[in-house]
């Protein structure tokens, strides 16, 4: 009986130990997220091939026995801290009750961005523009508000800037003329490869698969490989946007006549043919569509836009339709732009501007020069559409819609993680801060005593004197 009433004695004890323990692990250092290694080495080219040929990819691991990859990511270097975590489950509505069912709590590999972007060396920026997710605006930003040692030279009219690395421009050309951008002298090594850096040197509007087995020889097409270097880390970023709006600004952009028809569709070595890809209107462009047009082409390409751009394509036979049923191609398509996505050194969301600054700064060390704005009104805004349209554009997208749910749930994780972190890290410099400070007070507190035991020592001995 004595021994029973012991061990519920023993409960609230251990209770308390525990619920100490968590405390101590919220207040300690470990929540940190320490800043990436550089990333490990690509296999070295193949015998003959240029050794700027191959590179680090920052984007998805292996999926389902793929016949070629380029590259290799980044591993886990830090494990779980559990203050962070914690707190970050308790944020996503975690831990248990009645309420409403929390996002999916990511790991730390999925929540910690930090990357040794190296912009003197050879580490390049991979822009994957998807149209009509605000990435016109993202990408101006890249080139002309970022603030960098050595700014990307802009010249008035021209769209693309020359983004030099830090002391390469003399390299380059060096007098005004070859720096200007598109001149001779833009033909060097570049840290940003994007559409206002680099053109659409893998085609318009390129898509994941067709920049992974385009930029690495793009780039070393420009000239930009010293000899004493022979591995490139690309880090490739991209911009999401709300599916419902993006297809509704697409079809507004198509109305006006933009058509996109010269994009190349690359995969696996070829593009497709007009029968794999046929086009969804006769003539020069589709200018004037009525919305239910628009929405009633079957192969229309505006349909799950953004999984396709993100997916890589030669897991499901490229635009071979025939090459597996479209349930399983559907299944593998989504996935592999959810992993690729999760697995890019950043995007950001069209909706959270001020967000997606905030975390591309951490994430890259970079600082932009001014603040995004956040645009509520666009074209696609101002589209009055039944409730019916609306569920119809959603079930034509229903890829989209999926992707970017999980993509909004990873990138407001990220952010409340990033915010927690820079919370601990403030916390403990001002810890530290106060410990210098108690450190100089018993230093102060010291030399007071020491000064007042002078004096009266002092005026001790000429009172002696004085007698």
């Amino acid at each position: 009986m004595e021994d029973r009433r012991g061990r519920w004695l023993c409960l609230p004890l251990l209770v308390a130990l525990l619920f100490l323990f968590v405390l101590y692990q919220s207040a300690g250092p470990g929540g940190s997220c320490p800043s990436a290694p550089v990333p490990p080495a690509a296999p070295g080219p193949a015998p003959g091939a240029s050794p700027c040929a191959s590179g680090v990819i920052h984007s998805a691991p292996p999926q389902l026995a793929r016949r070629r990859r380029r590259g290799h990511q980044p591993q886990p270097l830090h494990r779980e801290p559990p203050a962070l975590v914690l707190r970050l489950a308790a944020l996503s509505g975690g831990g248990g009750g009645g309420g409403a069912p929390h996002p999916p709590l990511f790991g730390l590999s999925e929540l910690c961005r930090r990357v040794r972007f190296d912009m003197r060396g050879l580490d390049v920026m991979v822009f994957l523009h998807i149209q009509k997710t605000g990435g016109t605006t993202f990408g101006r930003h890249l080139v002309r508000n970022i603030r960098l040692e050595q700014p990307c030279f802009c010249r008035p009219g021209q769209k693309k800037c020359a983004c030099h690395r830090p002391g390469a421009a003399a390299s380059a050309g060096g007098d005004e003329n070859a720096r200007s951008a598109g001149g001779p002298g833009d033909q060097g090594d570049t840290w940003l490869f994007s559409r206002f850096s680099t053109g659409w040197s893998c085609g318009l509007h390129a898509d994941w698969t067709e920049l992974t087995s385009c930029v690495p020889a793009a780039m070393e097409r420009r000239g930009g490989c010293p000899a004493n270097r022979t591995r490139r880390n690309f880090y490739y970023i991209t911009m999401l946007r709300d599916p419902v709006s993006r297809y509704l600004s697409e079809w507004k952009h198509v109305q006006r006549g933009a058509t996109w028809k010269t994009s190349l569709h690359m995969c696996d070595g070829r593009s497709p043919t007009p029968e794999e890809l046929p086009m969804c209107y006769l003539g020069d462009d589709w200018s004037g569509v009525s919305l239910e047009e628009f929405m009633n082409c079957s192969h229309n390409l505006a349909n799950n836009r953004q999984v396709r751009m993100l997916a890589d394509l030669s897991l499901v036979g490229c635009y071979n339709l025939t090459f597996m049923n479209e349930s399983e191609r559907n299944t593998i398509l989504l996935q592999s732009a959810r992993n690729n996505l999760k697995n890019m050194a950043f995007f950001g969301l069209t909706e959270f501007q001020r967000k997606t600054q905030y975390l591309f700064e951490r994430t890259f060390n970079l600082e932009f020069i001014s603040p995004f704005t956040q645009y509520n009104i666009t074209r696609a805004s101002n589209v009055d559409i039944s409730e019916s349209v609306r569920q119809h554009i959603e079930e034509l997208n229903f890829l989209d819609m999926q992707l970017y749910e999980y993509a909004k749930d990873l990138f407001l994780q990220r952010f409340q993680y990033a915010k927690l972190e820079e919370h601990e890290q403030n916390r403990q410099k001002r810890r530290e801060e106060r410990k210098v400070l108690r450190v100089q007070k018993v230093q102060g507190w010291g030399k007071e005593d020491e000064v007042e035991e002078i004096a009266v020592t002092e005026d001790y001995n000429s009172q002696v004197e004085r007698w």
